[in-house]
Parts: C-alpha cells; sequence; structure tokens
C-alpha cells in the first residue's frame, strides 16, 4: 500500500487518482448508480420517519454527501439519511418543536450543525478515542431498542393511521394494534403488500434492487388504482428544485437544550460509519483513519446544516451495497449525489402517487436486520458487567421513547460506574510454587507459601489515588498470612502506573512494615514506575531490595538473608 502524503490526509480525494490508475472508474460509476436507486427512496423514507418534509432527505444526500466523501478516509462509505440517526433527530425535535411542523426544519439544522461540529471538533483535537467510552453492548443494546422502536413507529403507518401525539410508544401502538375501527384496508395491502415483495426479493433474488422495483411499481398502481383519492396518503409533491442555503436558528438557549442530543446524535451515528469503515477496510486491507473519518462525517452535518437538510451519518447498508458494487473512492458518492440530483430536478412528479405505507415498509426491511437480540446473551456470557450495561440500555431505551438519547445515557453511565468499582476492587492473590514451575494463585490451586517467613503477594492493578486502599489492605493481609511474616515479596508485574497517592501509600506501608520488624520487595517492576519512584526520590531507599525480574530471583536473594532457625 502506498504511503499517503501531507496534503492526501488532510483532503483524501487526493489520492483517488492514483486509485483509479490502478483499477479504474466502472467500479465507481456503477457503485454510484446502485447506491443512488436504493437512496432515493430511503432518503425519502428516513425524512418521514424524522416527522420533516420528504424533500429534506433528498437534499441532505446531496451537498452532505459530496462533503463527506471528499474529507473522510473510506472511500466505500455511503453518507446520508440513515435510520437510527433520523429516529434521534425525530426524538429530539419533535418535543421542542410544540406541534408546529414549521418549526421542525430549523431544529433539524441546529441539531445537524450542533452533532457536525461535535464530530469536527474531535476530529481536529485527534480526541477520537473518545467514543470508545460507549462500549459495543451498550451500542448494541442500544441499537436493538432503537430498532425496535423504529418498527413500532412505522406500524401505524403500514396500517394508514395516527398515532396520537404524546402518547408513549409502546402503549400507543398496543392500544392502536386492538382497536381495528381505524385501519385503512388499501393502505395496508400497499404496506403489507410492499414488505412481503421485499422480503421475498431479497430472499429470492438478493442480486435485484428490491427497494427501487417495489417503489417503482407501488407508484404506478397507486396511480392506477386511484390510492390517493380513496382516502391513502401519498408523497404528493415535492419541489422539484435545488436546496436553499440554510441558516440554523443560532439561539444560546435552543442550542444548550439540544446539545445533549446532538452529542448522542455524533456518538451512535460515527458508531454506524466506523463499524461500516472497520469491515470494508478489513476486506480491502486499506487503512481509515478514525480522526479523519470524524472530520469527514462532521462536515458533512455542517453542510446538511446549511444546505436545508437533517443529520446524517454513514449508512451500514448502503456502504456494503457499494462495497459489493467495487467501488474504489468516494467518486461512487459524488455519481450518487449526481444522480438524486437529477432526480430532484427532473423525476420528482413521478414520486407524488408513492404510497407513505411503502415507505413505511421500505424502513420496516431495512431496520428489521438491527434487531439481533443474541448478542445481549453473548455479552451476558462474556461478562455479567457488559450484560447488565446492554439490558439496561436495551430497557431503559424502550421505556424513554420517544425520547430514546436518554436510554444510550443510562447505558453509559451504568459502564461507566461499573468500570469504576471494578477499578476499585483489584485482584490481589497470594502465589506459591506450582508444579509447572510459575508462581499462581495458592488459594486456587492449593499451593503452599514458599517460605514459612516470606509470602508472594501479586496486585493486578495500576498503583493510584483508586486502588491504594486496596493494595494496602492486600499486603498487610498479606504481613499477616503466616505466623512469623518478615518479608512480604510483590509480585508488581501488573503494576504498570504509579501516581503520587499510590507513592504516598507505599512509602507509608515502608515505614510500617520497618517498625513492625518487616520488610517489602518488589520484583517485576515496570520502567515506568520504577520512573516515578526516581522522581518521587523513594527509589534509592529500595532499589536493593526491588529490582529483581523474576519471583524465583527474588528468592534466591531474599531467602539466604532470613533466620537460620526458619529454614529448619
Amino acid at each position: 500500500m502506498t504511503k499517503r502524503t501531507h496534503p492526501e490526509r488532510v483532503f483524501p480525494a487526493l489520492a483517488w487518482p492514483r486509485q483509479w490508475a490502478n483499477g479504474g472508474l466502472r467500479g465507481d460509476l456503477l457503485a454510484g448508480l446502485t447506491v443512488a436507486l436504493v437512496l432515493i427512496p430511503q432518503a425519502l423514507a428516513y425524512a418521514k420517519l424524522a416527522g420533516l418534509p420528504p424533500q429534506v432527505g433528498l437534499y441532505a444526500a446531496l451537498l452532505p454527501a459530496v462533503v463527506a466523501a471528499l474529507f473522510g478516509s473510506c472511500g466505500q462509505l455511503s453518507t446520508g439519511p440513515v435510520a437510527l440517526t433520523s429516529l434521534l433527530v425525530g426524538a429530539s425535535i419533535l418535543p421542542l418543536a410544540g406541534g408546529s411542523p414549521e418549526q421542525l426544519i430549523p431544529l433539524a439544522l441546529l441539531l445537524a450543525l450542533l452533532s457536525g461540529l461535535i464530530q469536527l471538533a474531535l476530529g481536529v483535537l485527534r480526541l477520537g478515542w473518545l467514543l470508545n467510552l460507549l462500549s459495543m453492548p451498550v451500542l448494541m443494546g442500544f441499537v436493538n431498542a432503537a430498532a425496535l422502536i423504529i418498527c413500532l413507529t412505522q406500524i401505524p403507518s403500514l396500517f394508514g393511521i395516527t398515532l396520537a401525539q404524546g402518547e408513549h410508544l409502546v402503549l400507543g401502538v398496543a392500544r392502536m394494534l386492538t382497536d381495528n375501527r381505524s385501519l385503512h384496508a388499501a393502505s395496508m395491502a400497499f404496506g403489507l403488500g410492499a414488505l412481503g415483495a421485499l422480503l421475498l426479493l431479497k430472499r429470492l433474488a438478493p442480486r435485484l434492487p428490491g427497494v427501487p422495483i417495489v417503489v417503482a411499481a407501488s407508484i404506478a398502481l397507486s396511480a392506477l388504482v386511484g390510492f390517493e383519492a380513496g382516502g391513502g396518503e401519498v408523497v404528493g409533491q415535492i419541489p422539484p428544485s435545488l436546496p436553499a442555503l440554510s441558516l440554523p436558528p443560532l439561539r444560546p438557549d435552543l442550542a444548550m437544550t439540544l446539545l445533549p442530543a446532538a452529542f448522542v446524535v455524533a456518538m451512535v451515528s460515527f458508531m454506524e460509519a466506523a463499524s461500516s469503515a472497520k469491515l470494508i477496510s478489513g476486506r480491502t486491507r486499506q487503512a481509515w483513519n478514525q480522526d479523519q473519518e470524524l472530520i469527514g462525517q462532521g462536515l458533512g452535518k455542517v453542510a446538511a446544516a446549511f444546505t436545508s437538510g437533517m443529520p446524517v451519518s454513514a449508512s451500514f447498508s448502503r456502504s456494503a451495497l457499494n462495497y459489493a458494487s467495487e467501488a474504489r473512492t468516494g467518486l461512487s458518492s459524488l455519481v450518487a449525489a449526481a444522480v438524486v440530483l437529477v432526480a430532484l430536478l427532473y423525476l420528482t412528479p413521478l414520486l407524488w402517487h408513492l404510497p407513505k405505507p411503502v415507505l413505511a415498509a421500505v424502513i420496516l426491511q431495512a431496520v428489521g436486520g438491527l434487531i439481533d437480540l443474541k448478542v445481549l446473551r453473548r455479552a451476558w456470557r462474556a461478562h455479567r458487567d457488559d450484560g447488565l450495561g446492554a439490558i439496561v440500555t436495551f430497557l431503559a431505551t424502550l421505556a424513554f421513547a420517544p425520547n430514546i438519547q436518554n436510554g444510550i445515557f443510562t447505558g453509559l453511565f451504568l459502564t461507566l460506574a461499573l468500570m469504576v468499582y471494578r477499578s476499585m476492587r483489584p485482584r490481589v492473590a497470594l502465589l506459591g510454587l506450582h508444579p509447572d514451575g510459575t508462581y499462581r494463585d495458592l488459594h486456587r490451586f492449593g499451593l503452599s507459601h514458599p517460605h514459612p517467613q516470606l509470602v508472594i503477594v501479586r496486585f493486578d492493578s495500576p498503583l493510584t489515588f483508586v486502588t491504594a486502599a486496596p493494595f494496602e489492605d492486600g499486603l498487610l493481609r498479606a504481613a499477616r498470612a503466616q505466623q512469623d511474616v518478615r518479608v512480604v515479596l510483590v509480585s508488581a508485574a501488573g503494576i504498570n502506573e504509579m501516581d503520587a497517592t499510590g507513592l504516598y501509600t507505599l512509602a507509608g506501608l515502608i515505614e510500617r512494615f520497618h517498625a513492625q520488624g518487616q520488610s517489602i520487595a518488589f520484583c517485576g517492576l515496570k520502567k515506568q514506575v520504577v520512573d516515578a519512584m526516581e522522581r518521587d526520590g523513594l527509589w534509592p531507599r529500595i532499589a536493593d531490595v526491588a529490582a529483581y525480574r523474576t519471583e524465583q530471583q527474588a528468592l534466591d536473594a531474599l531467602l539466604p538473608g532470613l533466620p537460620a532457625a526458619t529454614l529448619a
């Protein structure tokens, strides 16, 4: 792989010509056309999911997608409206709009700006690692719950009815399903028929573009049978024009209200983009840069804020389609955006008769694959704390719906609290000589202490203000582990850091042990820990009994110095 120059790292699109020289343009051109056929109906559907007019979804598939492709590091990512981000957008702005449709678009623009600036700042400052605070079990718990909520939000539209505003989502859908008086038969026929056709095409002919085929057939059938005239809801008029330049409402109070939601949008949408990039880069063996991708995705959202769009992200399904269609660079996204532009300028009259129940079916088919409850069980089996975080996030997201951002905050705070709690309870083990020649946990393996007056204790954690108290307690218990302990040998290979509190605690223990006729020795100390001791002035006091590399080396040096009577 050719190493990227500095300009290419800042503006990755400069590397595209070199990739075209190796593989040509055909893959990018065909992939862009293929993705556009899926993107157009999905953009309409996901704008509807966010509670926005359908053209907003198309606007978000234009300049934002181009900007993200030009500045992103993974050429196969397809940026635009996606289901999970759209649901977060709707959950964030609908309560603030006060029932006024005119307020929804300004709120969506501000949310796009804020979430984009958060991602941009993280990328520019090389702080992408902060997103690792969101553990995979929590993310999967949230994704499963959000996917289930998306499906629930589409059931009313699928059946041609309207769910009462302000009603709890899960309870409202359950009440709706038990009251069939308001169901619209033609909407049910179109919605269920489209969903069935999409599932059959995916199963029987997965290579065919099922979404555009079903959408085109539904439009033709809707116009033929007069679905709109019979009371069915259709997309209706979409303005055949370029998106107007827009300015988000720059009100500090509104920005502060939306800031938590913007953080969740930035975090979750980038996790979706990162998942796609990791999978694709693993197969293509092309490196991707987390911080550069944050910059690309952030600039895409900022572009959406000033071009009448909505928050965008990289779509997992469209990115996979892009890769499968042999896209090599972001040119495929530029081609897809060009096709969307042509459709927006010249083909919008053809979309008039598209039934909204069909859009609901498109969303259900796309999102249904995100539901995988087995991951919750796997997280529980791997570690109870991970399983607890995943399950609590899943249940909290459902309970807070439609304010689903509270669900992921619940899971995030819980996992961070559990992480701190675990770090405050490090493992402290007494060691004995195992038959395999290593020193291991004597309680677990039924071993003996190496000597009546010497105890080996292993501390599996950094020695910091969080763990100083458990360290002190562990050494005091080790000093009482046998009747006449003279030396406590600390097996310190697990101590990879020591802060001021740790050094203060250790110095105090050394003085305490000395006063009671005992001593502390060390083996396996790491360089960074020794450096900290040297800076503190502690190292010269213990260097003669702390430079041993292994337990056996320490025993060979320490045992001859113990009273001869104990060796009998």
